[in-house]
This record gives C-alpha cells, structure tokens and sequence, in this order.
C-alpha cells in the first residue's frame, strides 16, 4: 500500500509540509455493514425516551363501580377508567422506562472508526494543523480559519487532544463546525462532517489510541 500522507497547514491557511498517515488507521477497508451497525447502536444509545401514556392505574378516578354488577341490562364494568372507556388508560402504550441503549463491542467501535477514518483519508478531506491557538474568544477567528482552509464552506469537525474553552465558545455560533475531541471521536460527527480539521499532535493521539 502506498504511503499515505495528509497536507499540514498553518492557521492562516499556508502549507507547511505532509503528515504521514499509519495505515493500519487511516487505510483501512470499509466493512458497511459493521458501520451501519455502530450507527445505529450510537444514536439509539444517544435516544430520549420523551412519549408516555398512562395506563388504567395512572389515570385519577374511577375507584367507584359504575353501577352494580347484575339486572341493569347493561354490561359489566368495574371502573370508568378501564382501557375500553374514554378517558381511561391506554394499552401498551408508550412508557418512560423504556431503555433504548444497545451494547457496542469495543474493538467493533473502533474499527468502525478507523474504517471512516480511512475513507476521509482517501478521499483528502483530512486537513492537518500544525497548531491551533486562538488569542481570544472570537468566532470571527474560527471562520477566518475555515476560509483559509480549502473547506469550501462545507461542514467541519475539528478535534483536538486538548479542547480549550476559547476554542469550544468561539466555534459555537457556527452551525457548520462541530468540535470534539480526539478521544470522543465517533463515526457519526465524522460522517455527517464532509472535513475533518486536526492537529499534529491530534493525529498522533488518534493514532496511538487506533492502533
């Protein structure tokens, strides 16, 4: 396999050199279906339960017998809360407790990772800093960043092994840039970010962590 590299840029969007990507994380082949499969488990885990119906115990009322049980010519019933009367509970509806979380296998998330690592990487759309710092909180500066870069004003997500809070609040108001960092990588920023903006130190990091 050929050497894979990543162009390094400084913050005003100059190239300095090439990053050397490990290609046992960042050449791997995909496998869709392990991918889908982590995406799927990630935003179920990441779910609220929000929906929730009352059954006959919740719903207030209804500790009188309508009427007596015999010689009415009516049917029997023992509470105007049952599910068969309006107003009363609702059966198998949905409730609060429901859990949606799904149990992901370690080495199967970080495969995954490194799988779409690997498709940013083939595809040039990993850009390497070679350092980040911002002098003050300015989001201004974050956007001055992207232009520099040939993002194309596409979305970004930058990830840094150490995510100041000038960093975070001055990125904030952009809705094309998510933050993160390298060690909370997932595969659905990754995927639904077309860049993915790290430092030297950020790949070194990943790649120690991937490997």
């Amino acid at each position: 396999m050929a050497n894979l590299t990543a162009k390094i840029y400084n913050q005003d969007g100059t190239l300095s050199g090439e990053q050397k990507l490990e290609s046992k994380v960042f050449g791997v082949k995909a496998n869709k279906a392990l991918i889908h499969e982590i995406v799927v488990a990630q935003e179920s885990n990441a779910r609220e339960t929000i929906a929730n119906t009352k059954t006959r115990a919740d719903v207030r009322g209804g500790g009188k017998k309508p009427w007596k049980q015999k010689h009415t010519g009516r049917s029997r019933h023992g509470s105007i809360r049952s599910p068969i009367w309006k107003g009363g509970g609702v059966v198998f509806g949905p409730r609060l407790g429901r859990v949606w979380n799904k149990k992901v296998n370690k080495k199967a998330k970080q495969a995954a990772l490194r799988m779409v690592l690997s498709d940013k990487a083939a595809a040039h759309e990993i850009l390497v800093l070679s350092a980040l710092d911002l002098k003050e909180y300015k989001t201004k500066a974050v956007a001055a960043l992207l232009k520099n870069l040939p993002t194309d004003g596409r979305k970004t997500l930058i990830a840094l092994p150490t995510l100041t809070e000038r960093i975070w609040k001055s990125a904030a108001n952009l809705k094309i840039v998510t933050v993160s960092k390298t060690d909370s990588l997932n595969i659905v920023d990754i995927m639904k970010n077309r860049f993915l903006i790290i430092t030297v130190d950020g790949v070194a990091a990943l790649t120690k962590a991937l490997s």
